[in-house]
């Protein structure tokens, strides 16, 4: 009977998680884009921050409550499934293109801040505030530049239109305030219980926060980002569909792995050195292979989709007989 309550808080938790962030992204935009703030600001700053509040938070109790385990898994966990099977199956559905600039200039961003997470945590095999401090700060620069950037754009990328279209226009600000409040209340909220139900279940399971975190919790925190890649490239967006993935990427390597240590520095579990932050490294650098286009647009195809997919596919069966043994 206790497992399965917990079991209901955790898909209760990933069901207002989902519904929440999408509420808390929404009025946040409409919030920015009443008070003038131009859309490709608030695409590349509120709604990449907007889609890592689920991993923010998730982090922030798990980490508070001892459990750092859970919150460096559910950040490295959410970056492996946000290349390997948000992008997989977006490319499978629908060929991406990528045509912006701006996104050009992204992709080296996330290289950089995947290396100096690695690198640092590799150094030392321990997540601490110094190194909080480090991710919380480079964060804010790589945010104070992409507003610069979006700032001195003169209106000639192609990712301006796309959320132009996505950005609502005309909402009225107490309609808007009201689904950013009630958005940031329910995040907490489910947060809150979806930690509970997921620490509640290792336990009772015998499985390591870890293991817990780079699986459940990181697939169910991704679910926003593959419902809106999906629909982007769907509707043509293809740059918002890859956007959104490396903004979440970098919100989650730096925001989330900061406020893990600054919460609750610690030693990283067995497994992070030498299984999972190696293969988020590989999948970044896939990825900037992919994407980029070199001398020409950037374009993940339905075999490259496929592959990606099938790295996912695997990782989750290594696990799982990790888990087991």
């Amino acid at each position: 009977m206790t497992i399965l309550i917990d079991i209901i808080a955790i898909l209760a938790g990933f069901g207002l998680l989902i519904w929440s962030a999408d509420h808390f992204v929404t009025g946040a935009s409409a919030t920015a884009r009443n008070l003038g703030v131009s859309p490709l600001v608030i695409g590349l700053t509120i709604v990449g921050f907007g889609t890592s509040a689920p991993e923010m938070l998730v982090a922030s109790f798990a980490a508070a409550g001892g459990n750092p385990g859970l919150a460096v898994g559910n950040a490295i966990g959410s970056n492996i499934t946000n290349i390997a099977l948000v992008l997989g199956v977006t490319a499978i559905l629908v060929p991406l293109s990528v045509h912006s600039a701006i996104l050009k200039r992204e992709y080296p961003l996330l290289f950089i801040s995947t290396l100096l997470a690695c690198g640092l945590v590799v150094f030392d095999n321990y997540l601490g505030w110094i190194d909080g401090l480090l991710f919380a700060s480079a964060l804010l620069l790589i945010m104070f530049w992409l507003v610069y950037q979006a700032a001195t754009n003169r209106n000639t990328d192609p990712m301006i239109a796309e959320y132009e279209q996505e950005i609502p226009e005309h909402m009225p600000m107490k309609k808007a305030l009201w689904l950013l409040g009630s958005g940031i209340i329910l995040l907490l909220i489910s947060s809150k219980l979806l930690v509970w139900g997921a620490i509640n279940v290792a336990t009772a399971f015998g499985i390591s926060d870890l293991i817990i975190g780079l699986t459940i919790v990181a697939i169910g925190t991704s679910l926003p980002e593959l419902a809106a890649s999906i629909m982007s490239a769907k509707k043509g967006e293809h740059d918002i569909a890859i956007g959104n993935v490396i903004g979440s990427n970098m919100f989650n390597t730096l925001g989330v792995l900061g406020v893990t240590g600054l919460i609750q520095p610690s030693e990283l579990a067995n497994g992070v050195l030498t299984r999972d932050l190696p293969l988020m490294f590989i999948l970044t650098v896939l990825l900037f292979i992919m994407a980029y286009g070199f001398r020409q647009d950037g374009r993940i195809n339905r075999y490259e989709g496929g592959f990606l997919f099938s790295i996912f596919i695997a990782y989750e069966i290594l696990l799982y007989f990790t888990a087991t043994q």
